[in-house]
């Protein structure tokens, strides 16, 4: 019954809305729709769909080029990654990408294996520093052989002078190493005094920081800064150290563990004469200090304390033999409370154990030592880990820092 509401008669509006036009226009509209909503929205597959025999050729065209760009991704991904060859920046060879995927990246051979671990203990501030450079320069002789460097500093005051030594010491130890004739303790000898006068020049404000440090938000020009470095270059054929402070570096030869350093102590005899031959004192607060504030008698930096504590390191020159099994270098926070000999032994029980690498995620896998980790060789990583939860272990109150360097040659 047709009705009346606001106006409009309800029964004309139904009929109105119920009557479709059924010509042959309006058919042949609706099929034009539906042939536009299954176009592509690719601009060539858009191009070609018009109302010719020519339609389905280019839409077969365009997925064929498709085809092919997605193959040619695929064979790119299978190729390894030009940032996992580990080898000199001089000499890595990118792959040609335009040829199969089936081809070989020569590596170095003689890279060595190594584990770093480095933790802040129960220090408020980290204050160590590792730097690792394998292949860093190559040794001056007919054989060219490719030279590894080692370092820790142990850093006091603040964390500038490790850094600044991290970023910095390899880069002058190079330039160094490079120049004609130069006998290895001197120019160890002259890194280090190089390395000591940038940290002087930077300390004094000479030089801006690329990020802000807590003793330069207390004073713009802070001297009582500085960091111990022990520096270890391993050749084919020989392991040269230098150190400057107490950090330490120790050889495992056989079971025997050899000390490559030895530290600089300031009630150490021969450097306690030096110091008072130089005006200084050693007072015993805490003990033995210099002057009774550095526990140490040679560093980088510490600008005020000169020519009291100096910069000039010891080096040591050893050759290498086939019993030689591993080479460690440690901060303080490890050889305070653990000797070498037990040091030694941790390292090479971790190396001759040879099981296979735990898969990642699993409980084997995890380690409950937090901080900053680097390895090559998963003994050398569980060696330097092991070391640095037995230091914690033993109660260190020093940032602990480990490297450990697999040094075998039968391998």
């Amino acid at each position: 019954m047709a009705g009346m509401c606001c106006g409009v008669n309800i029964a004309e509006t139904e009929a109105t809305t119920r009557v479709e036009p059924s010509s042959e226009s309006v058919r042949r509209r609706r099929m034009e729709i539906h042939q536009f909503r299954f176009v592509p929205t690719d601009a060539e597959a858009s191009v070609a769909v018009q109302e010719n025999g020519r339609k389905r050729h280019k839409i077969e065209k365009v997925v064929d080029n498709k085809r092919q760009k997605l193959e040619t991704s695929v064979t790119i991904s299978l190729l390894p990654p030009p940032a996992l060859v580990v080898a000199d920046e001089t000499e890595t060879k990118v792959p040609d990408l335009s040829e199969s995927g089936s081809q070989s990246i020569e590596i170095e051979p003689d890279l060595p294996k190594f584990g770093m671990t480095s933790v802040c203990g129960r220090r408020r501030d980290m204050e160590d520093a590792v730097a690792i450079h394998p292949s860093f320069c190559k040794e001056k002789s007919e054989n060219s052989s490719n030279l590894h460097f080692f370092g820790v500093y142990d850093g006091h005051g603040c964390s500038h002078v490790a850094m600044k030594c991290k970023d910095r010491m390899h880069e002058i130890v190079k330039n160094e190493v490079e120049k004609e004739e130069t006998p290895w303790k001197e120019a160890m000898i002259q890194s280090f005094s190089l390395m000591d006068k940038e940290v002087v020049k930077f300390s004094n404000g000479s030089s801006t920081s690329s990020s802000e440090c807590r003793c330069e938000l207390q004073t713009p020009q802070c001297d009582a800064v500085g960091s111990t470095a022990v520096v270890a270059v391993v050749t084919p054929d020989k392991i040269v150290v230098s150190n400057c402070g107490d950090s330490r570096a120790v050889l495992c030869r056989n079971g025997v563990a050899i000390p490559l350093s030895i530290d600089h102590k300031p009630d150490r005899p021969d450097e306690l004469n030096r110091i008072q031959e130089a005006g200084g004192r050693v007072i015993y607060w805490d003990g033995a200090r210099v002057l009774g504030v550095l526990a140490m008698s040679r560093a980088i930096g510490d600008n005020y304390l000169k020519p009291y504590v100096i910069s000039e390191p010891e080096v040591t020159i050893t050759e290498r033999t086939d019993e030689d099994e591993c080479l460690i270098l440690a901060s303080d926070g490890l050889w305070d409370v653990v000797s070498n000999e037990t040091a030694c032994g941790v390292a090479r029980m971790c190396l001759q154990s040879r099981r296979p690498p735990s898969p990642a995620g699993s409980p084997e896998n995890d380690n409950t030592v937090t901080g900053d980790g680097e390895s090559s060789d998963k003994a050398c990583s569980d060696a330097s880990i092991l070391l640095t939860k037995l230091a914690l272990a033993r109660r260190s109150t020093d940032n602990v820092s480990v490297v450990v360097v697999d040094l075998r040659k039968d391998l």
